[in-house]
């Protein structure tokens, strides 16, 4: 169907659908980060409100016209990029919040709601957002709902579906599914919320989210420190978890590769110098009057003592805080400007990490000899953002994923299924599992017109 002949179907209800049929203008809804283009869709629409999206989506499930949502196209995926025949259904427009409700410690926000946004409204209110990511400038609530996203903070905070109250979603034929009570019980039987997070678009389109915010912590400290070893990072990770309890917030890794690769890239303007095999940056929050302070040095000091590091040095300031984690920040950068790499968005066991270091070491060297491996992510929670650089990709991703899954692990840990990792599925989800996905995915969407191929 031309996008003339699907326009005039469109209903002339009074929304405001933000239809875009140029191709120039279309070109920015092409690709998610990972940069590669899908063909140009026949159009693109932008709708204001929950009314619009749900105009639009009946349009297209009367019509079985196939559709591509986006939210902020920073997925790493491919879930966003568009497929031969799809329009797209963008939610950039709808970033409205509402007021944070102090008493209950939430907000509601629309989909498109830039994920800084909301941790900006939540510090006025004096308190916070969990989840942080660092693409917290593009990111959108909808798309991290979508994706069940993660970032830096897990330890304390959990995934976003810890912070999800109540949902809003449009099913593909338009009905309106709304439950933003912000109840934090509600047993009245099944939650559906559930079906939306980390669901990648298959059941429905999220339009709002109530979301959960958190105490402002009153002091934060951070720590980089110079570990010999991913043995010595687990032991000095139960270390500060056992002395700190929920107050460690954060435990990343990076990698010597990465490491050497941001120092060089910042000109050796780093806290620490370029030389150990692995880095973890450490971060502790105090709230309240709860004491840590002491003891997140009393621990370092001990773990160097220890030989558990090397090296230490730890945050006395806002702006050495700050310089700390924009080391951590660095990875991504530093890795993106390399070329010719693949990306795994992996997670294994704690326990596991040395043995899958050690293992795709191995699988690397038998399958190209020229690959190079730069491995950062989040230590803490076993995530491991294990890229490749590499002319043998085809070669290198499979073995890489059948790795993690003999391992205990998966093949995506916070950055979704999408198009590119669906053929890997099957390695962690059961049969009966993924024959589950599909039924419900028959059940809400039956003409199959919403993120299809994606996923499954």
């Amino acid at each position: 169907m031309t996008s003339v002949a699907f326009i005039e179907r469109l209903p002339a209800g009074g929304h405001d659908l933000g239809i875009e049929t140029d191709r120039d203008m279309m070109a920015r809804h092409l690709a998610d980060a990972t940069r590669k283009p899908g063909p140009v869709p026949s159009l693109v629409a932008r709708p204001k409100t929950t009314e619009g999206v749900s105009a639009f989506l009946k349009a297209c499930h009367d019509a079985g016209q196939p559709v591509a949502v986006q939210g902020g196209l920073t997925g790493l995926s491919g879930g966003a990029r568009p497929l031969e025949g799809e329009v797209v259904l963008s939610l950039e427009r709808m970033r409205s919040l509402g007021p944070v409700d102090a008493v209950s410690a939430t907000i509601v926000v629309e989909a498109g709601a830039r994920l800084q946004t909301v941790q900006e409204a939540a510090e006025s209110a004096g308190l916070c957002f969990g989840v942080d990511i660092g693409a917290r400038g593009s990111a959108t609530i909808g798309g991290m709902i979508a994706t069940n996203a993660g970032g830096i903070r897990v330890l304390r905070h959990d995934m976003m579906r810890a912070q999800i109250l109540g949902l809003e979603a449009v099913l593909a034929d338009g009905t309106v599914l709304s439950s933003l009570r912000g109840l934090m019980k509600d047993n009245s039987g099944p939650n559906l919320n559930q079906l939306f997070i980390g669901g990648e678009g298959l059941f429905g389109v999220v339009t709002r989210a109530c979301l959960r915010l958190s105490a402002k912590p009153a002091a934060e400290r951070n720590a980089l420190c110079a570990v010999p070893s991913v043995d010595s990072a687990l032991v000095l990770l139960q270390r500060l978890r056992s002395a700190l309890g929920p107050q460690l917030t954060a435990f990343e890794g990076i990698f010597a590769p990465v490491y050497e690769g941001i120092s060089a890239m910042r000109r050796g303007a780093i806290p620490l110098p370029a030389g150990s095999p692995l880095y973890v940056i450490a971060e502790m929050q105090i709230f309240g009057a709860q004491a840590g302070d002491d003891v997140f040095e009393t621990v370092l000091i001990q773990a160097y003592e220890d030989g558990l590091c090397s090296d230490i040095v730890v945050s006395r300031s806002g702006r050495e805080f700050a310089a700390i984690w924009d080391v951590r920040e660095g990875c991504t950068e530093f890795t993106f400007s390399l070329g010719r790499l693949t990306g795994h968005d992996i997670s294994v066991p704690l326990r596991s990490i040395p043995a899958f270091m050690a293992e795709a070491e191995t699988l690397l060297a038998g399958l190209d000899p020229e690959a190079g491996a730069y491995v950062f992510g989040h230590l803490g929670d076993g995530n491991l953002h294990y890229v490749v650089r590499t002319g043998r990709r085809e070669a290198v991703s499979p073995e890489i994923y059948r790795l993690a899954a003999r391992l205990g692990g998966s093949v995506t840990a916070e950055h979704g299924v999408g198009l590119d990792k669906k053929d890997y599925l099957s390695l962690v989800r059961s049969p009966a599992e993924l024959a589950t996905i599909r039924m419900l995915k028959a059940a809400l969407d039956p003409k199959a017109i919403l993120n299809r191929g994606r996923v499954l």
